[in-house]
């Protein structure tokens, strides 16, 4: 019952620290190949081939494609999605610092979070969205205002 709180929670959290981190660096390699889409292309290449070293190890089977291809267009899409989040961070994380601009991507996720879980998007299944977990989301827009305010103010 509370393994998502001593496992699950603590590891999603791991996840979300090394994000800034990945802007960071991929807006440094940005900057050093002369254009943001070439740490796209560098930065999932490299995800393409440590991905691949991994399923190799683990000896992960080959997918059927058939089912791929069968399965609904949209779940193709998370590379797009993927390419459009690294773009944005290594042409918005500079400009805007670390703190705020992912303060403004945790924003965007809850809300597009509460979204799915509420409509059931994406294969998730419908869960419903007490007042609550909008105040919740409420208070992370509040955060993203709060840390933009601050970020303009000490320019």
């Amino acid at each position: 019952m509370y393994g998502w709180i001593t496992v699950f929670a603590p590891l999603a959290m791991l996840a979300g620290a090394v994000v800034p981190f990945q802007a960071g660096a991929n807006a440094a390699l940005g900057r050093n190949l002369g254009h943001p889409l070439w740490a796209t292309l560098a930065s999932l290449a490299v995800s393409a081939v440590l991905a691949s070293l991994v399923m190799l190890l683990w000896r992960v089977p080959a997918p059927d494609f058939q089912l791929a291809v069968r399965g609904p267009g949209w779940s193709w899409l998370g590379g797009a999605a993927g390419v459009f989040y690294i773009t944005a961070a290594l042409m918005l994380a500079p400009r805007m610092g670390s703190g705020p601009f992912m303060a403004a991507v945790i924003g965007g996720q809850m809300l597009a979070a509460l979204a799915i879980d509420r409509y059931g998007l994406l294969g998730f299944a419908v869960k419903h969205i007490s007042p609550l977990h909008w105040a919740g989301a409420g208070l992370v827009v509040a955060g993203v205002i709060l840390t933009q305010v601050a970020n303009s103010r000490a320019l």
